[in-house]
C-alpha cells in the first residue's frame, strides 16, 4: 500500500492519540502540513512562537496524560523549541517535537536554515533523531511515542529533511498499532522490606512527588495512607495527588514552597517513603538537615534517580502505581490495618497551629490575600497553571489543590512566560474545564503573543496577575548582597498597562488595587471569559517589595509577615 511518507506519519499520529497539534508552518515542513490537510483528524493551532508550541503541547500532555505534539520548520524554529524541550525533560512530560529540515543533500553546504538541531536537542530530550530514509518515518514516529511515554516520560525531537518528507513509501495503517510500553514492576522482596521499615517506624511520612501524578497513582496513595494511618506530604510537582483538606495531609516541606507545619512535621519524622520524587534542592535545602537521622525509602521508575542526591536506606525501581498496589496487596495479605495513633494526631496539631496569615486588608494588596480569594472562589475541579517567581512560592505556600493534574507548574526549568501557552494546551485537553493561569507581571510579557492564538481559536481562560513592578524573586535573592540593582521595572504611574495589552489582542482585563475588589473581579473575569471565549485578565497591584518566607535549610525558614499567633 503506497502513500506519501508524511501521510503515513499522520496515520501514526492519529493512532497514537494525537487530535490537536500546536505549530507554525514553514517551507521545510510543508509536506507534513499537506498530509494533515488531506487526512484531517488533527486540529491545528498556529502559534506565534515555536516555544509557545512546545509549552502548549506540554500543558495538553500534563492534563490528559497523552503525548503532546509541537511542529516547526527548519533552523530557528527548532532552536526556539529548546526551552520547551528542556521544560518537558525536567518535569518528565511526554511531548514530541517535529522539525522540518533542509534537503539532506544540502546539509553539508550550510544551506538556508540548515542547523544540526538533533545535536542541539540531545541534552534536553530522551531521544533526538533525524529521519534518514523515508521508509523509516512511520517506525521512527512509533518509537518516538513509545520512548516519550515509557519509563520516566519525556520529550522526543524528530527532524525531517524536506526531500525525505516528499517521498512515497509502503505503509498500511490498517495493520499497524502503537508499540507496547513495558510495565516497570517492583521486586517483591524490596516491597516487603519497605513495608517492614514502614511498620517499624514511629513517625513515618509518605512523600508524594510528581511521579504519583504521572502514574495516576493518587487513589492508591490515599488508600495506603488511610490503611496504615500515615500522614502524606507532597512536593511541588506532587501537589494535588492528595486532597489538601484530607485529615492525613501534612503539607509541603521546603525552603521556599512549603508550609510551616509541613517543615515541622518533616523534622519530627523518623522515616520518609518518597514516591516519584527527585529531592530537588528547593525542597531539601541543606542536605544534612533534611537527611538527618531519618530512614529514607526511595521509589522511582528511573533507576538513575536512586542515590542521585543522597543514598537512600532502600531504593526501589518501580512505577509508583504498581508499587503502591503491591504494598496494599502485601499489607492486606498480612492482615495489617492500623488505627490512628499519636503521630497522625501530632501532625494534625501542627497543621492547626503552625499556619500563616492570609486575611490581610492592606492596600497595596498583600500576596497571601490573593491566594485566599483564589481558594475561596474557584472549585476543586479548576485547572491552574503557574510558572516561576515570588508568585510561584506564594502559590506553593498558600494555594490549595484537591485533585491530580489540576495544579500544574513548570517546576524544575522554570521558564518565564510558560503560563499563557500552557493554559491554551490545558484548555484544549479539557475544553469543558475552568482554566486559570496565575502569572507575574514580568514573565507575562515573555510569551504574551500567544494571546493571539487563544483569541483566534476561541480558547477562554482567566489570568490572575500579581503585579509588583519588580523582578521580585531576583530582588529577594539580592538581599544577601545588600543590593537592589537592575530589578525595578517601574515607569510612569504603574509601568506597563497590561489591560491595554489584553485589549490589543481582542481580550479583556481589569486592574485591582483593593483586596475587597478581588472576588468581584474574579467573578466578572470568569463570566467574561465564558461570554467571549477569550482570555480575561485580573491584574492585582500588590505590595512592591514584599518577601516570601525562605531560608537555606528547612529548620531555618525566615518569616517576613506577622504570624497568626503574633496578631
Amino acid at each position: 500500500m503506497k502513500m506519501p511518507a508524511m501521510n503515513a506519519v499522520v496515520e501514526v499520529l492519529r493512532s497514537e492519540g494525537v487530535d490537536v497539534a500546536f505549530g507554525c508552518p514553514g517551507a521545510a515542513i510543508l509536506p507534513l502540513y499537506k498530509a494533515m490537510e488531506e487526512l484531517g483528524g488533527i486540529e491545528h493551532l498556529v502559534v506565534r512562537h515555536e516555544e509557545g508550541a512546545t509549552h502548549m503541547a506540554d500543558g495538553w500532555a500534563r492534563t490528559n496524560g497523552r503525548v503532546g505534539l509541537a511542529i516547526g520548520t527548519s533552523g530557528p524554529a527548532g532552536t526556539n523549541m529548546i526551552t520547551g524541550l528542556y521544560t518537558a525533560f525536567a518535569d518528565s512530560i511526554p511531548i514530541v517535537c517535529v522539525t522540518g529540515q533542509a534537503a539532506s543533500t544540502k546539509l553539508h553546504q550550510e544551506a538556508f536554515q540548515a542547523v544540526d538541531i538533533v545535536e542541539i536537542a540531545k541534552p534536553v530530550t530522551k531521544w533526538a533523531v533525524q529521519v534518514k530514509e523515508a521508509a523509516q518515518a512511520p517506525w521512527i514516529f512509533r518509537e518516538a511515542f513509545r520512548t516519550a511515554r515509557s519509563g520516566r516520560p519525556g520529550p522526543v525531537l524528530i527532524d525531517i529533511p524536506v526531500d525525505i518528507a516528499r517521498q512515497v513509501i509502503e505503509y498500511d495503517p490498517s495493520i499497524d498499532v502503537p508499540l507496547p510500553v513495558a510495565r516497570v514492576e517492583p521486586h517483591l522482596p524490596r516491597v516487603e522490606r519497605a513495608l517492614d521499615l514502614l511498620l517499624a517506624a514511629e513517625r513515618p511520612l509518605l512523600l508524594s512527588g510528581g511521579g504519583v501524578v504521572i502514574a495516576d497513582a493518587s487513589a492508591e496513595l490515599v488508600e495506603l495512607a488511610e490503611l496504615l494511618h500515615i500522614p502524606v506530604q507532597v512536593t511541588l510537582m506532587g501537589k494535588g495527588s492528595i486532597d489538601e483538606n484530607h485529615p492525613l495531609f501534612s503539607g509541603m516541606t521546603g525552603i521556599q514552597t512549603s508550609q510551616r507545619y509541613g517543615n515541622a512535621s518533616f523534622l519530627e519524622s523518623d522515616l520518609v517513603l518518597a514516591l516519584g520524587a527527585r529531592f530537588g534542592d528547593r525542597h531539601t535545602g541543606a542536605l544534612d538537615v533534611y537527611r538527618g537521622e531519618r530512614t529514607f525509602i526511595h521509589v522511582d521508575i528511573e533507576p538513575t534517580q536512586l542515590g542521585r542526591v543522597f543514598e537512600p536506606d532502600l531504593g526501589i525501581v518501580s512505577d509508583t502505581r504498581l508499587f503502591l498496589r503491591a504494598m496494599l496487596e502485601l499489607a492486606r495479605a498480612r492482615g495489617i490495618s492500623r488505627t490512628a495513633g499519636a503521630w497522625p494526631a501530632r501532625v494534625a496539631q501542627l497543621r492547626s497551629t503552625l499556619t500563616r496569615r492570609e486575611d490581610f486588608d492592606d492596600i497595596p494588596v498583600k500576596a497571601p490575600r490573593v491566594y485566599k480569594e483564589i481558594n475561596d472562589f474557584f472549585d476543586e475541579d479548576t485547572y491552574f497553571v503557574t510558572a516561576i517567581g515570588l508568585y510561584q512560592i506564594w502559590g506553593g505556600q498558600h494555594q490549595k489543590a484537591f485533585k491530580p493534574r489540576r495544579y500544574q507548574v513548570c517546576g524544575q526549568a522554570g521558564p518565564l512566560g510558560w503560563e499563557i501557552p500552557a493554559a491554551i494546551g490545558v484548555k484544549k485537553a479539557a475544553p469543558e474545564a475552568q482554566v486559570v493561569g496565575v502569572v507575574g507581571d514580568y514573565g507575562f510579557q515573555y510569551l504574551v503573543e500567544e494571546l493571539a492564538v487563544a483569541a483566534q481559536y476561541d480558547v477562554p481562560f482567566v489570568l490572575v496577575m500579581l503585579n509588583n513592578e519588580y523582578l521580585g524573586l531576583i530582588r529577594q535573592a539580592s538581599l544577601p548582597y545588600e543590593m537592589n540593582y537592575q530589578v525595578d521595572i517601574h515607569f510612569d504611574e504603574y509601568g506597563t498597562d497590561n489591560v491595554k495589552i489584553m485589549e490589543a489582542y481582542g481580550c479583556a482585563g481589569v486592574r485591582v488595587f483593593d483586596p475587597a475588589e478581588i472576588r468581584p473581579s474574579l467573578e466578572w473575569a470568569t463570566k467574561e471569559a465564558a461570554r467571549t471565549s477569550r482570555p480575561v485578565l485580573v491584574e492585582i497591584m500588590i505590595e512592591r517589595e514584599a518577601n516570601t518566607p525562605h531560608g537555606l535549610s528547612i529548620d531555618a525558614v525566615r518569616e517576613f509577615e506577622p504570624l497568626p499567633t503574633e496578631v
